[in-house]
């Protein structure tokens, strides 16, 4: 046996080395890791998941339900590594809890780190792209469907169109195929003056389409995987456009 011993080695600053994001991933969520790696193909960011408990049943009880799960969750994202941003995957419960609410239980175990949602993103997104009159597609029940509606209007958006594909169970809502999506976002671009469409929910998929969709649809399209990876990047400091990733990430 030739053994060469301990070999000299170089530390570089690894594959984060412009920015790491740390990712909370719903156990049922089969969308949202594909997304992120369709859309943040940037040298030097890379993305760290953790996954916690949820029902796949999705109604406003057991979105509330994760709240006391994501502290813990986030603990388990790269311990004693430093992060640049936090975001909490989902769209829904990001609105039954709040976002501020959010906030304070991702910082329980990674104090005053930059934190983001989905909606949080999708505000940020608007704002980018100048887009007060949005249209909503989603795969959401009646009763989450209310509080999607109401939470954007509180929060100043107008939803002048909406529409659901009334899926209540999240398995289902990740087998919406992209060709019924795109079909919803044209149907809700004709169907009124629209500055944007947001197609709200983890589950869902764009990424791979977004920039056929937007074509067609002839107005700016976001969603809850799109916008917040957009999101994660601004907030970690990376501004550069990324071609093919739709019109949103070429601001």
């Amino acid at each position: 046996m030739l053994d060469l011993g301990v070999l000299d080695c170089t530390l570089d600053e690894g594959i984060a080395r412009r920015a790491a994001i740390g990712l909370l991933v719903l156990a049922t969520d089969q969308t949202m890791e594909h997304e992120f790696w369709s859309l943040l193909h940037v040298d030097g960011v890379a993305v760290y998941h953790a996954r916690l408990h949820n029902d796949a049943e999705i109604t406003p009880e057991t979105l509330a339900a994760m709240r006391p799960l994501i502290a813990p969750a986030t603990a388990l994202i790269l311990p004693g590594t430093s992060l640049d941003v936090v975001a909490f995957g989902c769209t829904s419960a990001s609105m039954v809890l709040g976002e501020e609410a959010v906030f304070a239980e991702i910082r329980k175990s990674r104090p005053g780190i930059a934190a983001t949602t989905p909606i949080t993103a999708a505000f940020a997104a608007f704002r980018a792209l100048e887009a007060r009159r949005i249209g909503v597609l989603t795969p959401y029940s009646a009763a989450v469907n209310e509080r999607v509606v109401a939470y954007l209007g509180s929060h100043g958006v107008e939803v002048a169109a909406f529409a659901t594909f009334d899926k209540a169970d999240d398995r289902d809502a990740a087998r919406i195929d992209v060709a019924s999506i795109a079909r919803g976002v044209h149907a809700l671009a004709r169907g009124a003056t629209l500055d944007a469409v947001f197609v709200a929910c983890t589950s869902l998929r764009l990424a791979e389409a977004v920039e056929a969709i937007e074509t067609e649809a002839g107005i700016p399209v976001t969603s809850s995987d799109h916008a917040l990876a957009w999101h994660c990047l601004r907030l970690a400091g990376i501004t550069e456009p990324i071609p093919g990733s739709g019109r949103l990430f070429r601001l």
